[in-house]
């Protein structure tokens, strides 16, 4: 089986136990996910199966949206509700108009720093597994990351229920106890669940349960997505039967070997179809006004 899974990872598991999950259900080695969702969220989880395994960074580079919650006045180590109280502070006095101002601060591009309990690596080391062994004096760089778009979506009494479009990377731990700090009060994240990464969605994610059911009545190939479907923004080109071999063996494909009806770019990645089936992701080279095509990766 080669394609994507849309999973809705529930609270609990972590990615690597969807993904060993998963292997068990179809019965197959070559699965991987599509960029770690924290144990304590649920969400949307893309599983690549297969050959599709080689898209899986292409779609974790995809920008993500999420609905949380953050709570004013206490502060955590974790920066969520999983971790050890480390500060409080009265919030009370804390007008709406005030956390909206705040939030509009934090819309473009940020200065973010992860949290210490997070699956950066720093020195081969996992951030959690430093934390965990007392190491907090770890130097963390702080990074460049894209709030695209963020709406406070209720406030009730100290609690601030949002909607955040963020770029990989992003923390939204991170972003609740910048918020919190801010406002001088400090705040952690007391829920989180994934809508959406790049063109997956939640409203046609399945759970794991209805994923083994499927595969017991010998219908999981059913709602397998075909790999081509996170590369909504390539442009597509087919290559003429009597090129395939040639495409397939790394060879460069001159006009001729192709069905062209697009303009391209020079160094463009694009959708690679023969007989209306996906087979690979090209890129193109502009010679002397002509078109050629270059495998990048194949799925054959």
């Amino acid at each position: 089986m080669n394609g994507i899974l849309n999973i809705l990872k529930p609270t609990g598991m972590t990615s690597h136990d969807v993904v060993s999950r998963i292997r068990r259900i179809a019965n197959m080695k070559k699965v991987g996910h599509t960029g770690t969702l924290d144990p304590n969220a649920a969400g949307v989880l893309p599983i690549c199966l297969g050959k599709a395994t080689k898209i899986a960074e292409l779609i974790l580079n995809k920008e993500k949206t999420y609905i949380a919650e953050l709570t004013l006045g206490i502060q955590t180590d974790t920066y969520d509700s999983f971790g050890q109280i480390v500060e409080k502070k009265d919030s009370d006095y804390i007008s709406k108009e005030e956390i909206y101002k705040v939030f509009k601060k934090f819309e473009g591009e940020i200065t973010q720093t992860p949290p210490i309990y997070s699956a950066i690596k720093v020195n081969g080391k996992r951030l959690y597994e430093l934390a965990r062994n007392g190491q907090t004096d770890v130097e963390i760089k702080s990074r460049k990351v894209l709030v695209k778009d963020i709406k406070i979506k209720n406030i009730d009494n100290q609690k601030v229920l949002f909607e955040a479009t963020v770029s990989k990377g992003t923390y939204i731990r991170s972003l609740c106890k910048d918020i919190g700090d801010e406002l001088g009060v400090g705040a952690y994240m007391s829920f989180l669940l994934r809508t959406k990464s790049g063109n997956f969605d939640i409203e046609n994610a399945y759970t794991l349960e209805e994923i083994e059911q499927a595969s017991k009545d010998f219908k999981l190939q059913e709602y397998i997505i075909g790999i081509d479907y996170p590369l909504v923004d390539y442009k597509e080109i087919a290559l003429k039967k009597s090129a395939f071999k040639a495409f397939s063996n790394g060879n460069t494909i001159y006009q001729k070997g192709l069905i062209i009806n697009q303009q391209y770019q020079d160094e463009e990645l694009v959708k690679v179809y023969i007989d209306d089936e996906f087979c690979a992701i090209g890129k193109i080279k502009i010679q002397d006004n002509n078109i050629l095509l270059k495998s990048h990766k194949l799925f054959i």
